[in-house]
């Protein structure tokens, strides 16, 4: 098979800290290319995957103040989602206990450099 040579690419500035270190291991040719069977196979089963994950299976009626829904369509728009959709992976990662507290982690945060580690903060969308 073929090694993939990557183009010299100017470093964007605006990407993130996991996208540059993307970028410069491409950079260094620590990827190969994945022959079409191979690629056509996993986007099947990614496709699968997708769709069993998304069945809608049951519809909720939720009242709420209207400013809270105009808040959570405002960071919907942000992100690029159907407010609903918002509302449904908070929910989601909320019943699987993967909603973490913000203030959480900028309490750990704040612990790790107490005592001397590095951290880096970065804000992630829902």
């Amino acid at each position: 098979m073929k090694k993939f040579k990557p183009t010299k690419v100017k470093l964007n500035p605006k990407l993130s800290q996991d996208e540059l270190e993307l970028e410069e291991s491409l950079a260094r040719g620590e990827w190969e290319p994945v022959s079409r069977e191979e690629r056509d196979a996993l986007g099947a089963e990614l496709k699968q995957t997708a769709l069993e994950h998304m069945k809608k299976e049951a519809r909720v009626n939720i009242r709420m103040s209207p400013k809270i829904l105009d808040q959570i369509k405002q960071i919907a728009a942000q992100e690029g989602l159907p407010y609903q959709t918002l509302m449904s992976s908070v929910l989601h990662k909320f019943a699987t206990g993967r909603l973490v507290d913000g203030s959480a982690l900028d309490a750990i945060g704040r612990k790790l450099m107490e005592h001397g580690g590095k951290t880096r903060t970065k804000k992630v969308g829902l």
